[in-house]
């Protein structure tokens, strides 16, 4: 099963990071958000990527060029010109499609204008720019006995404010600071059956999460995972400086491929 992963928005309130790259080259712990995400499904095992590429999509590509150069240490003989790569990164045995897929394209046409690289009898989305703690295995399980046609990944998002709660003569009676939403939202992590693409449009302005989805939920051929854990996107630079944070504690739950290694230790 594929996970087509979307690569392409301008990421315009991230400018201070995108203005040079697109937002999932943007780094956590010195590697892109990207990176982060295909470790949370390869840890799964799911290790076939397909990437809609748009804005600035040949960082991307050019990335990938690299990427044995870029994780590992590697030794150039001047000579002959062979190069021998040491292999000392985290090393997955990934296979990486990269489509361009059109600068201002929305992301139901993103993925229609990929589907060609797609097979079987379903594949998964998500979004280039959000880390959770989901089990990909326990929401595809999910997935298979609603019978339905998708399925998405609801997270409650943490309040930007801090809540108080009083009685009528304004004393406090509790105090929270940015406590989760009562209200889940859609976090991404989708699975679709492939007679999902007929609901979608190679033309531009097809965007997925309206008549696409709209249309599946209307028919009651859609369902939402609950997921209570870790989700997090990086929309704006105070996502960017909070995610490093996390990273940088040593405690990131959406790092499921190290907290493996760790149990095995």
């Amino acid at each position: 099963m594929k996970v087509v992963i979307l690569c392409g928005g301008k990421g315009t309130r991230l400018r201070e990071e995108t203005e040079y790259k697109p937002k999932p080259m943007v780094e956590i712990g010195g590697k892109p958000i990207l990176w982060h995400i295909m470790q949370i499904y390869a840890h799964y095992g799911f290790t076939e990527f397909v990437l809609a590429l748009g804005y600035k999509g040949y960082v991307i590509k050019e990335y990938f060029l690299n990427y044995q150069f870029m994780q590992n240490d590697f030794t150039v003989h001047l000579g002959s010109g062979a190069i021998t790569v040491h292999r000392n990164g985290v090393q997955n045995n990934l296979q990486v499609t990269l489509v361009d897929t059109g600068l201002d394209t929305l992301k139901g046409a993103r993925i229609a204008r990929l589907a060609h690289y797609l097979d079987g009898e379903r594949f998964m989305v998500t979004y280039g720019d959000g880390v959770a703690d989901v089990d990909i295995n326990r929401l595809l399980a999910f997935h298979l006995e609603t019978g339905g046609l998708g399925t998405f990944t609801g997270v409650r998002m943490p309040s930007r404010f801090g809540t108080v709660q009083t009685d009528d003569r304004g004393r406090i009676l509790k105090w929270q600071e940015k406590p989760l939403l009562e209200s889940y939202v859609n976090g991404g992590f989708f699975v679709f059956e492939r007679r999902f693409l007929d609901y979608l449009s190679e033309d531009e302005g097809c965007d997925l999460e309206k008549e696409p989805l709209e249309r599946i939920a209307a028919e009651g051929m859609l369902s939402m995972y609950r997921h209570d854990g870790f989700w997090h996107s990086m929309d704006t630079y105070r996502d960017y400086l909070h995610l490093n944070a996390i990273w940088n504690s040593g405690q990131a739950p959406w790092a499921v491929w190290l907290q493996e290694k760790e149990n095995q230790q």
